[in-house]
């Protein structure tokens, strides 16, 4: 039985400072790294993010779409990352961004956060926007195998503010609530809960009270998209020591030199650490 997530990925932080590298091999970067933009390609680039990233960093978070826009073959290489990283200190945060209902969330849920499952890595991106109750099937069983969620909560794009920062008949909007979810299903673990949230590090003010969370907040936006330290602070205040900054294009643009990649990943880890 491996340890519960939430002792998991603080160890790691700790090992390894406060970062989330994201690998994401679209079309561009491949084709900046003189690579082909098909699986052959692609199998390259992650692989060569495998070898950089291993061991130095706290997590990783694989954009699914991008493999599978590849087909079955980009999925296989997906599972290459995964076993790539198993077992070298380095978290694998896949980003999925799944939500459903009944079965069908269940099914998500094994194929992400399953025993045997090729695919399962330590924890998830999903979305409770069909509610936070429909999520249960991902949430039980992450709890149950040691694997983390992360449940969008306040995202970054134009459009997220429609929802959520919607207002219930109280004044409490939908972001809050699914904190307040979150904070229930981590209450009393130690040191830190299963269930994460993912807010935006440029979302500016957040009026988010996240006292209770008791778990990890993934702060996509860092670096490229326009965040910095300051964001962090801001943004996070009394929790940024929960937070996980997530960086893409700013690192992978040093690549395909493994060393290269590497050096690019600790200057931005060293920087928020």
């Amino acid at each position: 039985m491996r340890a519960p997530f939430g002792a998991r990925v603080t160890e790691a932080v700790a090992a390894h400072g406060p970062l989330c590298v994201g690998i994401d091999p679209h079309a561009s970067l491949l084709e900046q790294w003189g690579l082909p933009v098909d699986a052959t390609g692609l199998e390259r680039f992650a692989m060569t993010c495998v070898e950089a990233l291993a061991g130095e960093v706290a997590v990783v978070k694989p954009q699914s779409a991008f493999f599978e826009a590849h087909g079955s073959a980009g999925v296989a290489v997906l599972e290459r990352v995964v076993a790539g990283f198993r077992d070298t200190g380095t978290l694998v945060l896949l980003d999925v961004k799944r939500g459903d209902i009944g079965s069908t969330m269940a099914a998500y849920a094994q194929a992400y956060l399953g025993e045997g499952s090729p695919l399962a890595a330590d924890a998830v991106t999903i979305s409770p926007y069909l509610g936070f109750g429909s999520l249960t099937p991902a949430l039980d069983l992450a709890e149950r195998t040691g694997r983390g969620v992360f449940v969008l909560a306040l995202t970054s794009n134009k459009e997220g503010p429609q929802v959520q920062r919607a207002r219930d008949e109280n004044g409490v909007t939908v972001a809050q609530a699914m904190v307040d979810e979150a904070a229930a299903r981590n209450a009393g673990a130690s040191p830190v809960g299963p269930v994460g949230l993912v807010i935006g590090a440029t979302v500016g003010a957040t009026e988010l009270d996240l006292s209770k969370l008791n778990g990890m907040i993934l702060a996509p936006g860092f670096g490229a998209q326009g965040a910095g330290v300051a964001d962090l602070a801001s943004v996070f205040g009394p929790v940024r020591e929960r937070v996980l900054p997530s960086s893409s294009r700013d690192i992978l643009r040093h690549g395909p030199d493994v060393g290269t990649l590497r050096s690019a990943a600790l200057l931005v880890r060293d920087s928020v650490s």
